[in-house]
């Protein structure tokens, strides 16, 4: 068969290994594989290139992705769909597997539904909030380099006794959010589906300072403040959230409510790059070579998804229709975490 494959929405660490796994599943096939350069934008414009063994050879430690990625969307293209279409049987293509998040598997949906097009999707998404999937590829390394830069943040705090501020990736789901302020111990947590109770936050951090001299707070960049203005969005309709500066409003608003001195970082599009963890290796591969499978079995309209420890298929539309947030008994436990 000749299989095309495509990286669309943001880059997250495990897309790189993913590619890997499809290469190699598809050498057992005798297929050929052929990579569509950023995203759906390069469906759209037939911007290919051969992906072969040689291509993959080194990839699995690489972060982001070879193929290149854009926020394109075809349905907000005149005639878009329709030119993946047309585009997909000029090029030859048996199958097409999209590995993306929402936004990406959502069009990929679409496409199977409106036209029939034999597709499957690869879950990626550092953000963890894509339904029918315990984990995606690429939450692993994100958290890990937020725990990282919450540590560093720690030993500033501790010698300047202040409060230390740290704003991460998240726009609708807390889940990155909510694992570094656990799993680095941090006195509190804003994320998005929670609204910010700031004075109980701040009622809380004075009693941390007297503790201990300093105080960690983990702010996710999408939470709900009341002054919070239009902004751009992308083709996905999504705010461009990085001009919105969440983290700066909270710092300010601690310093001004505890009179604490309080500073803030932003580690932003540094949680998206890097080598990926060993989890994230180990799933991407995994489910790339599963989409292969589905690919093999006619699976189209599916997705490779974790379950438990097992690679499971789901409906891309199930997956694709609503996002997962965090659940309050999440909120709750980590409620009970900060003493």
């Amino acid at each position: 068969m000749k299989i095309g494959v495509l990286t669309g929405g943001g880059d997250c660490p495990g897309l790189n290994p993913a590619i890997r796994g499809i290469t190699l599943r598809a050498e057992d096939f005798s297929d050929e594989v052929v990579g569509i350069l950023d995203g759906w934008k390069g469906l759209l414009e037939k911007e290919t290139m051969p992906i072969s063994l040689s291509d993959v050879d080194e990839i699995m430690r690489m972060g982001g992705t070879i193929l290149g990625t854009s926020r394109t969307n075809p349905y907000k293209k005149e005639g878009g769909a329709e030119i993946c279409k047309k585009n997909m049987a000029e090029l030859g293509l048996d199958a097409l597997i999209a590995i993306g998040g929402e936004d990406t598997l959502g069009v990929a949906a679409k496409l199977h539904k409106d036209f029939g097009l034999p597709v499957v999707g690869v879950p990626k998404t550092m953000d963890n909030d894509l339904s029918c999937t315990d984990y995606t590829f690429g939450f692993d390394t994100s958290v890990t380099c937020a725990i990282d830069a919450l540590e560093r943040l720690r030993d500033t705090g501790r010698s300047h006794r202040r409060v230390m501020v740290l704003e991460v990736m998240g726009r609708h789901a807390g889940w990155v959010a909510l694992f570094t302020a656990i799993g680095g111990g941090a006195d509190w947590v804003l994320i998005p589906e929670i609204e910010p109770d700031l004075d109980k936050m701040c009622e809380h951090l004075i009693k941390v300072k007297k503790r201990k001299g300093y105080a960690m707070v983990v702010v996710s960049e999408g939470i709900k403040l009341s002054h919070k203005k239009k902004e751009e969005v992308d083709e996905f309709g999504h705010m461009i959230l990085q001009k919105r500066g969440v983290g700066q409003h909270i710092a300010e608003e601690i310093e001004k409510m505890t009179k604490i001195e309080t500073r803030v970082a932003v580690i932003g599009h540094i949680q998206r790059g890097g080598p990926p963890t060993l989890f994230d290796r180990i799933l991407g591969v995994r489910v790339g070579v599963f989409a292969v499978d589905l690919v093999h079995s006619k699976r189209f309209g599916k997705m490779a998804a974790l379950s438990g420890n097992n690679i499971i298929e789901a409906d891309l539309f199930d997956a694709t229709g609503r996002l997962k947030l965090v659940d309050k008994s999440w909120y709750d436990m980590a409620l009970t975490l900060f003493k």
